[in-house]
């Protein structure tokens, strides 16, 4: 039987069929004997894989547990249904859940990957309260920060690099408590196998190497792609020369930064001084 190809960028929804295809065909399954357990039936399961329909939430949930993709096909409907997201972003996610490895560089806000929900709350209210962002929209971002983070909870996560600029540390985001649990998250964080924690401290100063937001995703073929973001619009640069000429920045800043034993301490030096604080 011969198998209709699928164009990724026919439809916005492409993507997600392809890979629901890829991991039903990797459990060696039939659109008949999956669809059941989605709750759907065979030829409304065929259009979904050829992008014909867009899926509802509850497939992607129940594609998850019937597939064990550990969140994959979730998070793939949150970047594919929110259209709220910074543009150029979601297509960065999409790559971002097949990663083998993530290489982060954070100048401003501490990264989705490791925000805590009450501060990516407190971001998102921020921007409400400033008339940029609406209430529904808010809650959105907020799910969909939370559900990338399902990628370090599968069971071969990708090894996660991030260098955080110390003003990331220093922003005083939702107030004491909410950086008080950030900190310690991020203290957590530290401690798993998979996850590297640096801080790129002020006394760097003009010697810092990179300016500006960027990530480095090393996929299951080796290519890297890199990320970063202006105003408005985040963008994939592919192109061999400039990706390697920015991995170079990277790495330069990752040995000028301190190390990871040293961020640690950091960290919790100024979670204690926030401790100290009186309320």
């Amino acid at each position: 039987m011969n198998k209709k190809k699928i164009d990724p960028e026919s439809s916005p929804w492409a993507p997600f069929g392809i890979q629901l295809r890829k991991f039903r065909e990797a459990k060696g399954m039939r659109q008949e004997e999956l669809a059941p357990l989605l709750e759907c039936s065979p030829s409304h399961l065929s259009y979904v894989e050829l992008a014909h329909r867009p899926p509802k939430r509850k497939l992607a949930e129940l594609a998850d547990e019937a597939l064990d993709t550990d969140g994959t096909m979730l998070l793939m409907w949150f970047q594919l249904k929110n259209a709220a997201i910074l543009e150029g972003f979601p297509e960065y996610a999409r790559y971002e859940a097949l990663a083998e490895q993530i290489r982060i560089f954070e100048n401003d806000f501490i990264n989705g990957l490791l925000q805590t929900r009450a501060y990516a709350t407190a971001l998102q209210m921020g921007a409400v309260r400033q008339g940029i962002s609406t209430q529904t929209l808010a809650e959105a971002r907020i799910e969909f920060r939370l559900a990338r983070q399902k990628i370090l909870e599968r069971t071969s996560p990708p090894l996660l690099h991030v260098v955080l600029d110390e003003s990331c540390l220093r922003k005083f985001v939702g107030g004491r408590d909410v950086m008080i649990e950030q900190l310690l998250h991020l203290e957590q964080l530290s401690t798993r196998p998979n996850v590297v924690i640096q801080v790129a401290p002020f006394s760097l100063g003009e010697n810092r190497p990179l300016t500006h937001m960027a990530a480095f995703l090393t996929m299951p073929n080796r290519k890297v792609l890199a990320y970063g973001e202006v105003e408005q619009r985040g963008y994939i640069d592919r192109d061999t020369k400039s990706v390697a000429a920015l991995t170079k920045s990277y790495d330069r800043l990752a040995v000028e930064a301190l190390g990871q034993a040293e961020s640690l301490a950091f960290i919790r030096a100024v979670r204690r001084d926030l401790e100290w604080m009186s309320t």
